[in-house]
């Protein structure tokens, strides 16, 4: 296994990385870095998780190190150029990274800008006009500068696209194509993404040349570590079916998504008023309000995040230990995403998605993607009203396969049949164990339609 001091980093890097506890690089980390400082083109096919932002942070700094190229300060009136450019699909991410590069630059002490959304427009102008090593931004607001006059790419020598599916489902793209137009042509590039659908493949061949295409994972895969379990129930049951699970199991941090910016206050509201400590964040609330939230779950001051997408990526807490899809996400690849904000760093972690009929097409597109069945087939009892008690069950993907089968080739009559043999999800502790608690079963699968995943 590679050091990092084989990688032909500083002593200036080597240090702070040695400062952060690191030894060995992560696989992404281990073919990327060394590619990025020989100047190649490269695509990064990796999930969250894997330590990239690293993998391109390292050899941008290591850059500035050997060559010292310095903020691009040219003469004349108007905004400076800058030399490094990132771009990140959510104001989160961005400012992760921007984290990171102070981090890892400790010792070289690079000039780095965050330009990005929900923030005030005048210390990024100021920013720019000064001269910088590196900006990190969002595609939006960048191009906002551009239009503006505020900013130039003309000087720019290294461009780094991360999380590009993310920006590809958000709508970014013809700001991305509008963004590397603006570019010198005599640039390095590197793509990173968790999936590569035909977009960004064909955003890749206009834009890059010749990339080292490196795929450390498999595409769209969630980590092993992660137990995945779905759970069918009717739409009007989900609120207090969620403040149950959040409850009874062994809740140490939790992310809830929901599916819009509505939703997220509904049910931030709803888990308050039933005494859990929430936070929720989307894309509406302020940037200002958006880091209190974080602050506050990541000092675990508040156990419980509610958010829309704008969190599924770039939102790095380690302890996460369940993740609930309150609304099943409407993109596939989103459901690898939100679900990978636990299990990290060698952690195991739990995600639960509640899933009404109206969604079990999208949930049928998440096995699809992720090659894993997930849905209990069986119909469950039929709930017997809102107030009633009940006991959750839900079966193991490979027994209800089989089940399924068995139901198949030897109907029973009257479709009835005992509830022997199931078994309860790993993690799983009854809700009857708790004082006061409601028990519930999955149900007759009814709902309102699935409405279209927002940008957020």
């Amino acid at each position: 296994m590679k050091t990092f001091a084989e990688l032909g980093l500083a002593d200036s890097l080597l240090r702070a990385v040695n400062a952060q506890g690191y030894t060995n690089p992560t696989p992404i980390q281990a073919e990327v870095i060394p590619e990025m400082i020989a100047g190649h083109d490269v695509i990064g096919i990796a999930q969250t998780g894997t330590g990239k932002t690293a993998s391109f942070v390292l050899p941008i700094l290591q850059a500035l190190a050997s060559q010292r190229l310095g903020p691009q300060k040219f003469s004349g009136p108007g905004p400076k150029a800058f030399t490094t450019l990132i771009l990140a699909p959510t104001r989160e991410l961005a400012q992760q990274i921007s984290e990171s590069i102070r981090t890892y630059g400790k010792f070289m002490r690079p000039s780095v800008a965050l330009v990005v959304g929900g923030a005030s427009p005048v210390p990024q102008i100021k920013a720019l006009s000064a001269g910088l090593d590196i900006v990190v931004a969002t595609p939006g607001r960048l191009l906002d500068h551009m239009r503006a006059g505020k900013a130039r790419l003309d000087k720019t020598t290294t461009i780094v696209l991360d999380e590009a599916d993310q920006m590809l489902d958000l709508g970014f793209m013809p700001a991305i194509q509008e963004i590397m137009r603006k570019i010198s042509p005599n640039r390095q590039t590197l793509l990173l993404s968790a999936t590569m659908p035909k977009p960004i493949r064909a955003l890749a061949q206009e834009f890059m040349r010749t990339p080292k295409e490196i795929a450390v994972a498999a595409v769209s895969k969630p980590a092993e570590k992660i137990h995945q379990e779905v759970i069918m129930v009717e739409q009007a049951l989900k609120s207090d079916l969620l403040v149950d699970l959040l409850a009874a199991r062994e809740v140490e941090r939790a992310i809830v998504f929901t599916r819009t910016k509505r939703g997220t206050d509904k049910v931030e509201r709803m888990l308050n008023q039933a005494g859990l400590h929430t936070v929720g964040i989307h894309g509406d609330k302020s940037q200002g309000q958006r880091n209190r939230a974080l602050a506050q779950f990541k000092d675990g001051s508040r156990k419980i995040l509610v958010a829309t997408d704008v969190a599924a990526r770039g939102l790095d807490v380690s302890d996460v230990s369940h993740v609930v899809n309150f609304d099943m996400p409407t993109i596939a690849e989103s459901y690898v995403h939100r679900i990978g904000r636990t299990g990290r760093a060698g952690r195991s972690g739990i995600a639960i998605s509640l899933c009404d009929k109206s969604e079990r097409g999208l949930l049928r597109d998440i096995e699809r993607l992720t090659h894993t069945a997930l849905e209990p087939a069986k119909e469950l009892p039929e709930h017997a009203g809102r107030t009633g008690r009940f006991t959750l069950i839900a079966l193991p993907a490979d027994f209800v396969r089989k089940e399924e089968k068995q139901a198949r080739s030897h109907p029973r009559p009257g479709g009835g049949g005992s509830n022997a043999g199931r078994r309860k999800p790993s993690g799983f502790k009854p809700a009857g164990k708790k004082p006061g608690a409601r028990k519930f079963s999955s149900d007759k699968r009814t709902g309102n339609s699935s409405q279209r995943q927002q940008a957020r």
